[in-house]
């Protein structure tokens, strides 16, 4: 089950939440927009330009056209689509939430450094984010076993 599966609280109140946590924790700007399956939240913090993809369904997709009931599947209603669509929009934009406070939260308590934190978001100059840069190194380097051992090897008469 999703976390905030259930949650009644509106796609408007926790973009505004979230505003409101990252100018509390000392964000100079914010900016969000939505586009056909993705929401996008940026704000600047310490220097560095953060961006979160948050990935949207599409009202289209079967979990909210049908239901199961036993083993039976049955059609929705446009307006119980509809509404099934909303609820998951709602629950992943609290799950948003959720993750940059606790980032956020993670910082402040000296747990890790906001730029550990907010790694894989950082935006570069190109635009792209650190993740979309490092992950296809990554893969390479499972794929060929290219990789630094965990250890270092040891010192010679050690």
């Amino acid at each position: 089950m999703a976390y905030a599966s259930k949650t009644t609280v509106p796609v408007e109140k926790t973009e505004a939440e979230i505003k409101a946590v990252i100018r509390r924790y000392g964000a100079t700007s914010f900016a969000s927009f939505e586009e056909v399956g993705r929401a996008l939240i940026a704000f600047e913090m310490q220097g560095r330009r953060i961006l979160f993809a948050l990935p949207l369904p599409s009202r289209g997709d079967k979990e909210f056209t049908t239901y199961k009931r036993g083993y039976s599947e049955y059609k929705r209603t446009e307006n119980a689509a509809i509404s099934a669509w909303e609820q998951a929009c709602r629950s992943r934009w609290r799950a948003l939430f959720l993750c940059i406070k606790a980032k956020l939260e993670s910082v402040e308590s000296g747990i890790e450094t906001f730029e550990d934190a907010f790694l894989a978001h950082i935006q570069m100059p190109d635009g792209k984010t650190v993740s979309e840069h490092v992950k296809p190194r990554i893969a390479s380097a499972y794929e060929t076993g290219s990789m630094q051992p965990l250890l270092p090897a040891p010192r010679d008469g050690t």
